[in-house]
């Protein structure tokens, strides 16, 4: 039976098509973001730290990688959270520009950011509580942890999930985001990963600004 749960809106009850999802209509969201202005201004501002927490933690990835072993790993984890983090904000707050920001990719790139993601959200969703960040990511072959940038690091295969903790659903998200790990993350590089994560989610985020900045302006004449 597939899972349902209750718009915030209207109170009917819906199907979610993403984890997220809140709300069973754009009309309903734009009800609500109009009833919660203030709201909306703190997600904004939410968005534009979370931003640029993003970009100085990937930019760390673009330096030499530490002589202390540890250090890669915790570089590479914060990475995996901020982008996730942004990607989540954009994904709950501003869903048709995410989408709409996707669809003006071609097919082949689309699923490759598409799956990008959903690999990361299966990195974010393990890394620290069911596996090791040392479990995921090695340095590129035949090098020193110290001698290459982090963007050189590749990410490891890692073992079929067990899901017989979560409910039928949420297994569902977890081996779609699994796959997706499969697909676009092992064997590739750290840099390869977070380069197209993070241009996608830099794009989202100017179009949603810019559509918040019309919508302002919009209810600020709409004001007799």
């Amino acid at each position: 039976m597939a899972e349902t749960r209750d718009c915030e809106q209207c109170g009917a009850a819906f199907t979610p098509r993403r984890e997220h999802a809140r709300f069973c209509s754009a009309r309903c969201r734009v009800a609500w973001n109009r009833e919660h202005t203030g709201d909306r201004a703190a997600e904004e501002s939410a968005l534009d730290w979370s931003m640029a927490a993003m970009r100085d933690a990937t930019a760390r990835l673009l330096r030499a990688a530490p002589r202390d072993r540890a250090r890669p790993f915790a570089v590479i984890s914060e990475a995996v959270w901020w982008v996730t983090i942004v990607d989540a904000t954009l994904v709950r707050y501003h869903p048709d520009t995410y989408d709409a920001v996707l669809a003006d990719q071609p097919a082949k790139e689309r699923r490759l950011i598409e799956e990008t993601l959903g690999g990361l959200r299966f990195v974010r969703n393990r890394m620290g509580q069911y596996l090791d960040p040392v479990d995921f990511v090695q340095p590129q072959e035949g090098s020193g942890a110290g001698e290459v940038r982090l963007t050189a690091w590749t990410w490891k295969p890692v073992p079929r999930p067990a899901l017989e903790s979560l409910p039928l659903r949420g297994q569902e998200w977890e081996m779609t985001r699994y796959r997706a790990y499969r697909a676009q993350l092992a064997g590739h590089s750290v840099g390869e990963t977070f380069g197209r994560a993070a241009e996608f989610l830099r794009l989202a985020a100017e179009r949603a600004s810019l559509a918040a900045d019309a919508e302002a302006r919009e209810a600020g004449a709409a004001v007799p």
